[in-house]
């Protein structure tokens, strides 16, 4: 091993090529908004030029239009993109982030419109909504199916608990910002665009059905146990509604419960298995940096040497 190789280790390695690529077309429109700021109008959603400019609730989640947004979504992409996509597949995280941008972009739209039909506050209509964070949450989801009981060590909590987390903060910010509109509707909704997708719309090909019905995935798991009782009735009925037909169709007879009630097409043992890919791929990954700073180690110390004699 290389002394070349063993100066970067592995952290900052092994990042997807499609993850480079959306990183650079994030650093690329911040750079666009920076040299051309009346880029803003025509990429970022502005809720009064969305008709005609409906290109704007696709291009709008790849604009960060602060350097501290780019860092951090660059980074958030980057690093969790390296444990995600191996686990989908390219083409499942690529639509993931496609469909996660589009549909959180239409929600705070429609959001934004209703607001100032309520408020009839102008500011609702023309402030320019933009940036990654709505994926960044989806990802967190991702995160809380994949490897839901790993515990981070910095954080002293379990994987499955970051969505639930990054959203309170959100929140509690939010009564101390002025603008908490441009960037809370967005962190919302990403959160629950991302869980319907990985929930009911996610492919499957090993088992050839769609999502992830398990019970540690339910709407339920991002409130503490004790309100669970209360959110429970409430998503069985959006259950029903989404995957009813699922249900119907299915021929296996495990059932799940959701709101009390007993629902077949629920797979445990899927749900089992795509957590075991996710840890084994969470501990390779972490294998292979302690690997290369090992490595790190023993060359400074052959370096150390060599000069002393």
């Amino acid at each position: 091993m290389s002394s070349t190789q063993l100066s970067g280790g592995t952290m900052f390695t092994g990042f997807t090529r499609l993850c480079k690529g959306l990183a650079a077309v994030l650093i690329g429109g911040h750079i666009v908004v920076q040299i051309l700021p009346s880029a803003v109008s025509y990429l970022a959603l502005i809720p009064a030029k969305t008709i005609p400019f409906a290109w704007n609730l696709i291009t709008a989640g790849y604009i960060e239009q602060s350097i501290y947004g780019v860092v951090i979504s660059t980074i958030g992409l980057l690093f969790i993109g390296k444990l995600l996509e191996p686990i989908w597949g390219s083409r499942e995280f690529f639509k993931f982030i496609f469909a996660v941008n589009f549909l959180t972009s239409v929600c705070v739209f429609i959001t934004a419109i209703s607001l100032y039909y309520i408020t009839r506050e102008e500011s609702y209509l023309y402030m320019p909504i933009s940036g990654f964070q709505g994926v960044l949450c989806g990802f967190l989801v991702g995160v809380k199916q994949i490897i839901p009981d790993q515990e981070l060590s910095w954080l002293k909590l379990k994987a499955k608990w970051l969505p639930s987390l990054a959203l309170l903060v959100a929140v509690v910010v939010s009564f101390f910002t002025v603008e908490s509109a441009s960037y809370l509707p967005t962190l919302i909704f990403g959160t629950y665009i991302g869980w319907i997708y990985l929930r009911y719309w996610q492919s499957n090909a090993e088992m050839k059905r769609r999502g992830d019905s398990s019970d540690d995935f339910a709407f339920s798991t991002f409130f503490p146990e004790f309100l669970r009782p209360v959110i429970n009735p409430v998503a069985a009925i959006f259950e029903r509604m989404l995957c009813g037909r699922r249900s119907e169709t299915s021929d296996d007879s495990t059932g799940y419960t959701s709101g009390g009630s007993s629902l077949p097409g629920s797979d445990p043992i899927e749900a089992s298995r795509r957590r075991e890919r996710g840890a084994r791929a969470l501990e390779e990954r972490l294998a292979s940096e302690r690997l290369a700073a090992a490595g790190r180690t023993e060359e400074n110390q052959k370096d150390d040497a060599t000069q002393n004699v």
